[in-house]
């Protein structure tokens, strides 16, 4: 660990707490015993799994949240202890399909536009198509990330396919040269592969057959394992994929064949039946949303075997292939939704095009027989502590759960050792805490006099009272609502009103957001959820983080309440099983917006006088870092104008 420290920029200083969790993770591999960690912001997380994680010699993934820490693994991390640990390793960044080029489907579109008929819908024009071919006669990769311009969404889903459309490598002509697969067999051959949790989470639900072997993996950023493992073990329908496969079709079949009619008409009643309850807990196989799906099922049975009775070849072949690879996906993904297990829990998500969603209530069993019965995991976060203990998150990821092989052994330990009992996973929590000195670099503000957030006269108190603050800091604020609504409110508010940039989310893409943020130290940002975590602004540009309202989920969340249910029938507190560790996960990812470095200094400002009065405030205020609090307005100002180098207001 000194060798690795000693080769970073400027060579680096010895942290306790990295070391510390170095130390652990070693342990855990050795002992095959799962870890969590939480490490605060600056600890340097990556370096005290990375090492011990190649010194093990063990086969690896690490699955990361965000693409900035993929890229910051792979293109730094990576290759500087290739040069200093003395140990040769290899290692691979593998995404999901949809994110390389497919030269199949690259041959379609072009084959099209030579034809004169370019692909229905968004599609692709000569020159960008001709851009596109070029750019596929040089790239090694074919990563979307690496074209060297832009392309849009509707223009990619064209180039490229998702892993239910793709045949198999061995069905395909392009196969041999496939930009996917190539990345696979990479994969295949490295000692650490470098993936998103999503594809983790789909790796998990396709019993193990999407990454290669591996004995280890590391999830950074673990809070979020629990909300994108529920997305990938469940199913999404919308009418756009009864879309896919009509298109797909019409490739194939000629324009009046009998089955085209009846397959559009379906997609239309599977959208009009969706509009019809969105926002609401539905069961797919009753009512018209049963009648609806049993038809999208029908109809695409029907292209199915049309599309079997061909006989192509070529090109035509490939197209066959792969359109039956995604109508027989998409009705197995039809069946499955129409016959809602009691552990799961369907309705229909808002949206651009609005989703049925179907979820397991509960991912804690499927982690537990997927996950932690095969692979040692290390999970990492700034943020899973909840109450000062580790419990909540392990209850949530079924670290606590019997297993179907017996559980893991490990010797104990001082701090959250939990050994196998029966089948049960041996688990350890450490906090290794952080290397800022929050108490005097950060104050924790709770605007306690402000009414409260479920009366009339909140609204115009908390933006009088953000204006306030905000003018005190000069600008210099990143303020993080819980609502779109209350986001639009503040920004009617500020802009015009400030003698400062007052940037709102949306209104430029995220990167260039972020830019003009830190580019105008007296810029203000004011953002909803995204915003939350993995925004990442250090120095003076973000001084003051402002958050409307502590993060509770809403009510009526179809997810939420089937959570709260189970909870009640297992005679557990649901407020205190569901609701609270997820707001006290989010408040904390808001707080770590602010304090990045060890110069910075600011105040978290909270807007919700609950942080001072309610009943279960300190499970909230432990979870959050050790800063200095305060209730007092006038202290809140001052410490604002003094950071500022303004006169007090």
């Amino acid at each position: 660990m000194e060798r690795a420290v000693a080769a970073l920029p400027g060579g680096g200083e010895q942290r306790p707490g990295q070391l510390r969790m170095a130390e652990e993770v070693a342990a855990a591999i050795a002992c095959e015993r799962h870890l969590l960690v939480q490490a605060g912001t600056g600890t340097g997380k990556s370096m005290a799994y990375l090492v011990p994680v190649l010194l093990s010699g063990r086969a690896t993934v690490v699955a990361t949240a965000t693409k900035a820490l993929q890229e910051q693994l792979v293109a730094h991390d990576l290759p500087l202890l290739h040069g200093c640990l003395g140990r040769d390793f290899t290692w691979a960044l593998l995404k999901g399909r949809s994110n390389y080029l497919c030269r199949a489907a690259l041959g379609d579109v072009a084959r099209g536009a030579d034809q004169g008929v370019l692909l229905e819908g968004p599609g692709l024009g000569r020159e960008r198509l001709d851009e596109v071919a070029g750019w596929v006669e040089e790239t090694a990769s074919g990563d979307r990330a690496d074209l060297p311009f832009a392309v849009t969404n509707a223009e990619w889903s064209r180039l490229s396919v998702s892993a239910a459309e793709c045949p198999g490598a061995q069905r395909c002509p392009e196969g041999e040269i496939c930009f996917a697969e190539g990345a696979r067999r990479r994969a295949a051959a490295a000692d650490v592969v470098v993936v998103n949790i999503h594809l983790y989470g789909a790796h998990l639900a396709a019993g193990g057959m999407v990454l290669p072997d591996h004995d280890v993996v590391v999830i950074d950023e673990a809070h979020a394992l629990e909300d994108i493992a529920a997305a990938a073990l469940g199913i999404t329908l919308t009418a756009g994929a009864l879309g896919a496969v009509a298109r797909a079709a019409r490739s194939l079949l000629a324009a009046d064949h009998p089955t085209l009619g009846p397959l559009d008409a379906a997609a239309t009643r599977f959208a009009t039946t969706l509009a019809e309850v969105v926002g609401q807990r539905v069961d797919p196989g009753a009512g018209p949303l049963g009648l609806a799906l049993v038809g999208a099922a029908e109809a695409v049975t029907a292209v199915v075997g049309a599309a079997r009775q061909l006989d192509p070849s070529g090109d035509a072949a490939s197209r066959r292939d792969r359109l039956v690879q995604l109508a027989s996906g998409l009705v197995e993904d039809v069946r499955r939704a129409g016959e809602l297990g009691a552990d799961q829990v369907a309705w229909v998500e808002d949206g651009p095009v609005p989703a049925l969603r179907v979820a397991p209530v509960d991912v804690g069993s499927e982690l537990a027989a997927r996950l932690f019965a095969e692979t040692t995991a290390v999970l990492t976060s700034a943020t899973l502590v909840m109450g000062a203990s580790f419990e909540p998150v392990a209850q949530r990821l079924g670290l606590d759960r019997p297993s179907p092989v017996p559980g893991l052994a490990g010797p104990g330990a001082e701090e959250g050792a939990h050994e196998g009992e029966g089948r049960a996973p041996a688990w350890r929590g450490l906090d290794v805490g952080s290397p800022f000195d929050y108490p005097s670099q950060a104050l924790l503000y709770c605007a306690a006099h402000l009414p409260g957030p479920r009366t009339p006269a909140y609204e115009e108190a908390m933006l009088d009272e953000l204006e306030a603050l905000v003018r005190a800091a000069g600008g210099r604020t990143l303020a993080l609502f819980t609502s779109r609504r209350a986001m639009e409110a503040a920004a009617t508010r500020l802009s015009g009103r400030l003698p400062w940039e007052v940037l709102v989310q949306d209104v430029l893409p995220r990167p260039l957001l972020h830019r003009a943020f830190l580019d105008d130290e007296t810029s203000v940002l004011l953002a909803t959820m995204g915003f939350w975590q993995g925004f990442d602004a250090p120095g003076r540009t973000c001084s003051l983080v402002v958050v409307d309202r502590l993060p509770f989920g809403r009510p009526d969340d179809p997810l939420a309440c089937a959570r709260r249910e189970a909870a009640t029938r297992a005679r557990r507190n649901a407020f205190a099983a569901v609701d609270l560790p997820r707001a006290a996960m989010l408040l904390a990812q808001g707080a770590g917006r602010l304090i990045r470095s060890a110069d910075d200094r600011g105040m978290v400002a909270v807007l919700d006088k609950r942080l001072a009065t309610a009943s279960y405030r300190w499970d909230l205020i432990r979870s959050l870092p050790p800063m200095r609090r305060t209730k007092d307005p006038e202290e809140a100002r001052r410490f604002l104008a003094e950071l500022a180098g303004l006169p007090a207001t």
